[in-house]
């Protein structure tokens, strides 16, 4: 799941990231598309549906994506872009590509592009991408996310976010602790958590998921920082790989600190909402999100910007990583397949388009500053040194509470969610429902029973 897209996404598909980005998307609509390499009522110009395109509701953010088309046409005289509004929607998926009303270039979570790819429900663009001049300014496991066992690329990443502490500033400096020096490890969360959870007046230290999936995905997060794995492949089947030292361990902690410490309140069984209105009325000191949590938290419940920093996660072994691009219909022409591949370049990869994407921002009082789109975070190099500058010189957001993390960032391994994610999660929500509200849980019989019905999911694919 995405900061805001994968907060609300989560909602809908586990929590739905609500996209607070001004770039966030909406449900798929159906459109129709022809293979053909040009379209008669194109004018012979190459036509070429797309999605993406925001919806009417969000004002600026459409004005913004038309004004785009209508720009990288101009600059493309060869190519007529027809946008259509839309998120991929799996549900929809096989019946849109069966009756040809799978658009030429749709958008895809990170998550998706592996079983995209086995299936062959996605066109192999690989010679269509060979020469593009920006292709190694892009973070190279971003790209591999795309590619087949034998390197082949089946489409082009365009956002990404990945796991932080989010943690107030504010109830930090009150319980005496330095808000310029968040925990660096999970030893840490529990120290500090204690300690916030000291002011009482109902403050609590720390805060986790634990349903409607959303407690497994936040298990599989607070795992990778250890270390672990949700799950592995060995010769060619997936199967659970929680049951370990780093599973248990990430368990014992959240037992302990509900528990022993009672640092993360008695009040459990939460979601998404619930953590974010906490920490929008200053009761919450510290919880693992993505960045664009900060502005849900600002915009939706009440929070001082100024209040929220974002660290690197505890021990930082790996991150969870979630985000989304694009991928080519299987029926497209190379001509479409090349035309679709210069949109994704110019407008999502474009360091070009994106400093004055930042200074539209800016200019309309939109956040700008926070690691999140509009300033995509899959460049490396001098290239997202450049960005970052052009950010930090437009920024309307204190930068300085978010450094931590973004100089980790290249540093901490990014790990993508699971195979059949939201059916682990929903078996692992079950786990850490337990250790949240039974003072008595066996973790070890709690790891062995998920285990089993993890392998079994995988035993079913």
């Amino acid at each position: 799941m995405s900061g805001t897209n994968r907060t609300n996404r989560t909602s809908r598909r586990r929590l739905t990231p609500a996209t607070a980005t001004a770039l966030a998307l909406v449900t798929l609509s159906a459109c129709g598309t022809s293979s053909d390499a040009a379209d008669p009522e194109s004018g012979g110009k190459v036509r070429l549906d797309v999605n993406g395109q925001p919806p009417k509701t969000q004002a600026f953010e459409r004005k913004l994506f038309d004004k785009h088309v209508k720009q990288f046409e101009k600059a493309h005289p060869d190519i007529d872009i027809v946008p259509h509004e839309g998120f991929m929607d799996p549900k929809t998926f096989n019946a849109k590509l069966a009756g040809g009303k799978l658009e030429d270039v749709f958008y895809v979570y990170f998550t998706d592009t592996r079983s995209l790819i086995e299936k062959q429900q996605a066109a192999d663009i690989t010679d269509a991408v060979n020469d593009l001049p920006r292709l190694g300014d892009i973070q190279d496991p971003l790209m591999k996310i795309f590619q087949d066992e034998q390197g082949r690329q089946y489409g082009l990443p365009t956002s990404n976010y990945s796991m932080g502490l989010l943690y107030n500033r504010a109830l930090f400096k009150k319980a005496g602790l330095d808000p310029d020096r968040p925990p660096k490890t999970w030893a840490d969360v529990r120290k500090a958590a204690k300690k916030i959870a000291g002011l009482g007046d109902n403050t609590v230290g720390y805060a986790d998921f634990s349903k409607n999936n959303q407690g497994g995905w936040h298990f599989t997060a607070e795992l990778y920082s250890r270390g672990g794995r949700v799950a592995e492949e060995r010769d060619g089947q997936w199967r659970a790989a929680f049951n370990t030292p780093e599973g248990k361990s990430t368990l014992q902690d959240l037992h302990d600190m509900r528990w022993k410490d009672n640092s993360m309140g008695s009040k459990q069984l939460l979601q998404v909402e619930d953590v974010q209105r906490m920490m929008g009325s200053g009761k919450l000191g510290m919880y693992v999100a993505a960045a664009d949590n900060i502005t849900v938290v600002a915009k939706q419940f009440g929070g001082n910007y100024a209040d929220y920093a974002l660290a690197p996660v505890p021990d930082a072994k790996a991150t969870l990583l979630g985000g989304e691009g694009y991928m080519f219909n299987p029926k497209a022409s190379p001509e479409k397949i090349k035309a679709g591949v210069e949109w994704i370049q110019w407008r999502y990869q474009n360091p070009d388009l994106i400093e004055k994407n930042v200074a539209d921002y800016a200019e309309a009082k939109l956040p700008v500053g926070i690691p999140m789109p509009t300033v995509p975070d899959i460049f490396k190099g001098e290239v997202r040194e450049r960005i970052e500058k052009v950010k930090r010189d437009n920024a309307n957001m204190p930068v300085a509470n978010y450094q931590a993390f973004m100089d980790s960032a290249p540093n901490v391994p990014g790990v993508i969610e699971p195979p059949k994610a939201q059916q682990v999660y929903a078996v692992l929500d079950s786990v850490m429902q337990a250790v949240l509200t039974k003072e008595n849980a066996d973790i070890d019989a709690l790891l062995a029973d998920a285990e089993k019905k993890v392998d079994a999911i995988y035993d079913a694919a």
